[in-house]
C-alpha cells in the first residue's frame, strides 16, 4: 500500500467546532447510541409491519409503515450532526448491535396488540432517552442538536399516542 493511500485512510475527520472536545465526545457518544436505537426501532417497526395480521391488518400495516418511515428519517440527520460536531459515527450493523438499547423481537408470532404495545413502550423509552441527551446538549450549550432532539421527541410522543390509541380495546 502506498504512503499516499495510508495517509488518506488515517486522515483526521475531526470537523472544527467551537463547542470543545468534551462536547464532541459526550454528545457524539450520546447521538451514536441514539442512532443505534433509531435503527433498531426502525427494523423492529418494519418487522411488525411485515408480520402484522388479523382483522385490523390494513390499518396497522399502514400505521407501522408510516411510523417506520418517520423513524428512518431521523438516521441521517443524527449521523450528520455527529460529524458536524467533529465526531465519528456508526460504521456497521455490529456497532448498532453493541450500542442499541431497544430490544429486538425475533419471535415467530406476535399478536397485533402486543406489537402495538411493545412499540408504544419502545417509543416512550426513546423519548425518555432523548430528553436525557437534550440535557447533555444544554450542559454543553449545543442548541443545534437540542433543537433537533426537541422535534424528534415530539415525533416519538405522537407515535406513542397513536400506538396507544390503536391498541386500545373498545368497551362493549
Amino acid at each position: 500500500m502506498s504512503k499516499n493511500v495510508k495517509s488518506r485512510q488515517s486522515a483526521n475527520l475531526a470537523t472544527p467546532t467551537d463547542l470543545g472536545e468534551n462536547a464532541t465526545r459526550d454528545i457524539s457518544g450520546g447521538l451514536n447510541i441514539l442512532l443505534a436505537d433509531v435503527y433498531a426501532l426502525y427494523f423492529k417497526t418494519k418487522n411488525f409491519h411485515w408480520h402484522v395480521s388479523g382483522p385490523h391488518f390494513r390499518d396497522y400495516h399502514l400505521l407501522l409503515d408510516e411510523q417506520a418511515d418517520q423513524i428512518y428519517a431521523m438516521g441521517d440527520p443524527i449521523a450528520e450532526r455527529v460529524r458536524k460536531l467533529g465526531g465519528n459515527t456508526i460504521r456497521s450493523v455490529g456497532q448498532i448491535t453493541k450500542l442499541q438499547r431497544v430490544l429486538d423481537n425475533d419471535a415467530d408470532y406476535v399478536t397485533p396488540l402486543d406489537m402495538l404495545a411493545e412499540l408504544r413502550e419502545d417509543n416512550k423509552e426513546l423519548a425518555r432517552h432523548m430528553r436525557t441527551l437534550h440535557e447533555l446538549c444544554d450542559e454543553h450549550n449545543d442548541v443545534a442538536t437540542a433543537s433537533l432532539i426537541e422535534n424528534w421527541i415530539d415525533e416519538a410522543e405522537q407515535r406513542t399516542w397513536f400506538l396507544f390509541e390503536a391498541g386500545r380495546r373498545t368497551e362493549g
